[in-house]
């Protein structure tokens, strides 16, 4: 069973680093954007700008690379998935169409394979370096 904890125990931790890492990233990029933009021929765009996706998600490069470099790509794809769903769960609640869960939905599952993509690509240049 000591042996079990040992094994378990990097990859709790940087799936809960990457967790923490994915929800504060969130919030500083996208959180605070609750603002939908109408344009003078009545269509809505927003809340969020491309420069805020964008900068999430190389914000969210380096916990994965971080964690890819360790070998603990399972971990970083799980957890990293885990705390944008979260983040974007809390902070999509308040919408009153209903079709928040959609959306976190795709958040989990883009995040999942955005994860596991960047994951394996680091894996993969770290083993062919070695």
């Amino acid at each position: 069973m000591d042996e079990r904890r040992k094994k378990f125990a990097p990859f709790a931790a940087t799936a809960v680093v990457t967790a923490l890492v994915a929800v504060a990233a969130w919030a500083a990029w996208l959180g605070w954007d609750q603002h939908r933009d109408v344009h003078p021929d009545g269509s809505v765009t927003g809340p969020y700008e491309v420069w805020q996706l964008v900068g999430l998600a190389l914000t969210l490069l380096v916990p994965v690379c971080w964690a890819a470099h360790r070998r603990q790509v399972v971990a970083a794809a799980f957890g990293t998935s885990a705390g944008l769903t979260i983040a974007s769960a809390v902070d999509w609640s308040d919408d009153a169409s209903g079709l928040f869960v959609i959306g976190v939905g795709m958040v989990a599952l883009g995040g999942l394979g955005a994860a596991f993509a960047v994951g394996a690509l680091v894996t993969s240049l770290t083993r062919a370096r070695r």
